[in-house]
């Protein structure tokens, strides 16, 4: 049994003169994935963990995050986007098919 139900995490690199994660905004959206899953009570043990990430590198599909131990991929655009991952995916265990990748 994973020490998580679900482990997140954001690629926040960046890099000069190449497409990174970073240029989309990644690390203020991460920092709002970690406050509000803490917010809705799914943070710790037994529940979700949001870290930052160096390159994982997919950046042309970037920004993009993997959720273990599903081995889930997807990429967003905003906080709406976040959102819909911590609601579906992270609440209700239901992949978010249009922002996976």
């Amino acid at each position: 049994m994973s020490y998580y139900k679900h482990h997140v995490f954001f690629c926040t690199n960046q890099r000069e003169g190449k497409a990174c994660c970073q240029d989309h905004n990644a690390q203020a959206l991460r920092d709002y994935a970690k406050d509000k899953v803490k917010q809705l009570g799914l943070a710790g043990p037994g529940g979700v963990r949001i870290n930052s990430a160096g390159c994982l590198d997919r950046c042309s599909e970037g920004p993009v995050i993997v959720i273990y131990p599903q081995e889930t991929w997807y990429t967003y655009v905003d906080r709406e986007d976040i959102d819909e991952i911590i609601e579906q995916h992270l609440q209700h265990d239901r992949v978010v098919e249009r922002l996976k990748i």
